[in-house]
């Protein structure tokens, strides 16, 4: 599965690093290093909403807060 978060100038200044650290340790934890590949780009042209995120295509909003609830709801239950 891949999963990548923008690093562009808005979606940084909304906290992607934070997502990225917080998603980056889960797949650790969990021990799924092999399973997930972490990526970075910049812009998805959805700025608006918050951090984005793409999971195998499909696009999701993200905050440092709702990093978690994303990897428990979006990534565990698909692999």
């Amino acid at each position: 599965m891949k999963v990548t978060v923008c690093i562009g100038s808005s979606c940084h200044l909304k906290g992607s690093r934070q997502v990225v650290e917080t998603l980056h340790a889960l797949i650790e934890e969990h021990q799924l290093t092999g399973r997930v590949e972490l990526a970075g780009t910049f812009c998805m042209g959805n700025c608006q909403s918050g951090v984005c995120v793409r999971r195998d295509g499909e696009l999701f909003s993200v905050t440092p807060e709702t990093a978690r609830h994303f990897f428990e709801t979006e990534i565990l239950p698909v692999l």
